[in-house]
């Protein structure tokens, strides 16, 4: 049964949405949005990355409601509103990525009580990639999907990662994994960085947009990774890199300034993808759908006109 959440439209600056909580089968309370359009010719389901919340896509979600797509955002479990799994609220843990499959099976059922329009379209970036991925081989009522630097690798030098699999590991099996991972921070990335050199988007508005997020509503601040969330996405991204991809369209979208996620990973998988399509977002960082008006314009456009080709 899905309860009223809260939503803050005041820093979202999306359309008109309702919010709700869920309970996963594990008995974890996430939270999703629902935002109508008027006459809709589909639904989107928006899968966010790592510390990120729903509000976050705010102005996303207006593009494709505009475009006649009702939109439909998460807030896994361990960020946003959700509940959090760790000890410490301010870093992000979860006990097993394929726990996260268990808050996708939720927000599937709320669509389906409510009978949401379809075809049913996937949005998703980075960590909601890999999740995203998962659930596509897993069989899932999606026509299509974009990606946007999905994590299905995480960059790191080659002599780091031997050591991030042994500490992972070794912390995990002493039970200290919901511990931070070493090299990360306790505190919000885009609230305490300065926006030079920034991994995440080269648009300084977008930058203050999610600045003043976290600033505005403490819950939406994350710190880093814990040692078991980091060991297990390891797990979860060389699992899937054995598996074939789904026979759905892909769009998928990477900055040509991507520094966190793998992407030789990216191009290896949409190469064999068969009717997938790469698009590198020229000056780009990670969040392509953080950056400028002009480069969001063309990234939400071209996913529109993918989802639009089905019909219901």
């Amino acid at each position: 049964m899905a309860n009223p959440a809260p939503y803050r439209d005041d820093l979202a600056e999306g359309p008109e949405t309702r919010a709700f909580w869920l309970r996963t089968s594990d008995g974890v309370r996430i939270r999703v949005s629902h935002a109508a359009a008027q006459s809709a010719k589909g639904t989107v389901f928006i899968l966010p990355g790592r510390t990120e919340y729903i509000e976050k896509y705010g102005r996303n979600a207006r593009d494709f409601v505009a475009a006649g797509f009702d939109t439909v955002i998460v807030d896994w479990r361990g960020q946003g509103m959700a509940d959090r799994i760790g000890p410490n609220p301010m870093v992000g843990h979860v006990g097993t990525f394929l726990d996260f499959q268990k808050d996708w099976s939720a927000i599937q059922r709320f669509a389906r009580d409510r009978d949401l329009p379809r075809p049913w379209h996937m949005v998703a970036h980075s960590m909601g990639g890999c999740i995203g991925l998962r659930a596509l081989m897993s069989g899932s009522d999606m026509a299509s999907v974009m990606f946007s630097g999905p994590m299905w690798g995480i960059k790191m030098s080659g002599h780091l990662r031997p050591v991030a699999w042994t500490l992972t590991r070794l912390a995990h099996l002493l039970g200290q994994g919901h511990r931070l991972a070493p090299g990360t921070s306790i505190k919000s990335y885009p609230g305490t960085e300065p926006f030079e050199d920034n991994l995440l988007t080269s648009d300084p508005d977008m930058f203050d947009y999610m600045r003043h997020h976290v600033e505005a509503e403490p819950q939406f601040g994350l710190g880093g990774p814990s040692y078991t969330w980091l060991m297990t996405a390891l797990q979860e991204c060389n699992a899937l890199a054995t598996m074939p991809s789904p026979a759905i369209p892909a769009l998928c979208f990477v900055g040509s300034n991507e520094r966190i996620v793998d992407t030789t990973r990216i191009r290896e998988r949409m190469t064999n993808w068969k009717g997938g399509k790469l698009l590198l977002v020229d000056g780009a960082e990670h969040e392509v759908l953080m950056e400028n008006a002009n480069t969001r314009r063309q990234v939400t456009g071209a996913a529109v006109s993918l989802f639009s080709s089905f019909k219901a």
